[in-house]
Order: C-alpha cells, then sequence, then structure tokens
C-alpha cells in the first residue's frame, strides 16, 4: 500500500530503513560549511513534508570538492514529491543541485528500531493534529524500595541498589475511536555513596519521566497509520498478544511482561553511506576530479 500511484501508503512508528522514503542530494557547492548547508537542506526540505533525519557529508576524496546529502522522509509518498520538486533545481545556490529517491530495499536482518516518545509524539502531531491525540497515566508506580532496603538487616550492597519506576498508560485517539494501552519500565542504579538526598531526588524524576516515555513510545508502536490517495487519514491497531483483552485498568496494571529501559542505554546505531542505498538512477557516479 505505497506510494507512486497506489491507493494507499502505511506509515509506522518506526525509524524509516527503507531506501523509497531516502534522498540522495548532491552537486552540493564547497563554498559553504556542512553546517551551513544542513540549515539551507532542512530549510527547503523541511517546509514540504516531516522529516526524520538529515545529513551532510563531505565527497569523497576521488571527487570534486563538496559535499552530498541523506534525507530520510517517514514516507516514501513524501520523499518522492520532494524529489519531483527539487531535482536539478537551484534551491539556495546558484547551480542546481541533483536529487535522486531510493527505489530498493536492501535486505535488513535487524528488527525495526522504534522511534523515540518524542519522535512519535512528533509524528503523531503531524498527521493527527497537536489536539487528536492524547496519553492517559493509568498507573505510575516507584518500584525502588530504597526506605525497605534502608530497614533490612543484611546491608544491600550498592552496586546493587537502583531506582526504578512502572509506569502504565494508553495513547488515546478520540476521533478513531482508538485506544492504544502499553507499560514500560524505567531503571537507574545508585553508583556513588556520597549521593545526597538532592542528586537521589533528581536521578528519581529522570527515571519517572523514562518509564512514562518508553510506555509512549511501546504504545504507538501498535499504531500504524493509513494515509489515503485523498490525503485522508486512517488508523489500525495492532494490539500484540500479551494485551489483546487488557482494556481495565487492572488488567493493565496486572501485565506480566515489562520492558525495561535506561537512559545510560543507547539503541544501535544507525550508519548512512552510499553502499547500503540504490537510487533511482542506477548509474549514479560521484563526479569525478578535473
Amino acid at each position: 500500500m505505497r506510494s507512486g500511484g497506489r491507493m494507499a501508503e502505511v506509515v509506522s512508528f518506526a525509524v524509516p530503513s527503507e531506501s523509497d522514503k531516502t534522498l540522495l542530494v548532491w552537486e552540493l557547492s564547497s563554498g559553504p560549511t556542512a553546517e551551513a548547508l544542513h540549515h539551507s537542506l532542512f530549510t527547503v526540505f523541511s517546509q514540504l513534508d516531516l522529516l526524520y533525519s538529515l545529513r551532510v557529508f563531505p565527497n569523497a576524496a576521488v571527487a570534486r570538492p563538496g559535499f552530498y546529502g541523506i534525507i530520510k522522509f517517514y514516507s516514501a509518498r513524501d520523499a518522492h514529491r520532494a524529489q519531483m520538486a527539487c531535482h536539478e533545481k537551484h534551491l539556495f545556490q546558484k547551480s542546481p543541485v541533483q536529487v535522486r529517491l531510493g527505489t530498493k530495499h536492501k535486505a535488513d536482518q535487524h528488527q525495526a528500531l522504534a522511534l523515540n516518545s518524542s519522535q512519535c509524539q512528533e509524528l503523531a502531531n503531524y498527521y493527527f493534529g497537536f489536539n487528536g491525540w492524547s496519553k492517559r497515566i493509568i498507573k505510575l508506580q516507584d518500584l525502588s524500595d530504597l526506605e525497605e532496603r534502608e530497614n533490612e538487616d543484611a546491608t544491600v550492597p550498592l552496586e546493587k541498589q537502583s531506582l526504578k519506576f512502572f509506569c502504565a498508560l494508553e495513547v488515546v485517539l478520540p476521533s478513531y475511536e482508538c485506544r492504544s494501552p502499553r507499560v514500560g519500565m524505567a531503571e537507574e542504579p545508585l553508583e556513588k555513596l556520597e549521593e545526597g538526598p538532592l542528586s537521589v531526588l533528581m536521578k528519581r524524576k529522570t527515571t519517572q519521566k523514562l518509564a512514562i516515555q518508553k510506555a509512549v513510545s511501546d504504545a504507538f508502536q501498535k499504531l500504524l497509520i493509513v494515509v489515503l490517495e485523498s490525503g485522508k487519514i486512517a488508523v489500525e491497531y495492532r494490539p500484540c498478544e500479551e494485551i489483546t483483552d487488557a482494556r481495565t485498568e487492572e488488567e493493565l496494571q496486572d501485565l506480566i511482561q515489562v520492558s525495561y529501559f535506561s537512559w545510560k542505554q543507547d539503541g544501535p546505531g544507525e550508519e548512512e553511506c552510499l553502499s547500503d542505498l540504490s537510487f533511482e538512477e542506477a548509474e549514479f557516479k560521484p563526479p569525478e576530479l578535473d
């Protein structure tokens, strides 16, 4: 159900990895800095549709001095429209830029990466509007039990002490009569013996916030945005097996499977290189040195 004349496109709350959502922009001038080019490209392309990422790289040593950019969209249809609008246009420089759209998807052995909470909310705001969705926290519980541990006879080694928060919530889309319940848990270790009450309080607030963010992100993973050719939006809810029948607060609170998240844990890195992308023009070659 993708673009290119088809009836609808499905947009998920996942990091876009398909090359048909990726644009390569080259023939960028060597005069401005990479930072200035990034700003110029973002100004142009972000006015067209919502971007996931935009990166600028220097040309290879065997090519003419200059830069190229790799731009990722959430939607293949949006990427196609941007390519049509900007290819061989001057945009922000004296010479025209070249824009190519990826057409083939390189097989990915890894599961799609989930968007973080901020990216999910940005995507939701774009398609549903700021007032088109909300989140409802059903339960937010501190699982740290630090005070109980302090009263225990046996001393708990400091490296085993940590702050833990559990959150159960649901993302609500009233216009689509859709609710997506999910849970999340965040854990933060207490590393230093001399950490005072203020430090612990700040970490407690951070851990609580991360538990909410993890639950929000996971709730959005169960939703698919269906963009019809007319521009209208539909939503599909895909409940996972363990929460298919979870509809009441009691059932949500009794969920056994809990997702863990640590603010120090980074997801798998996303490296961009031309060898991982195939573009509309199979004969693409970087400009050679004169």
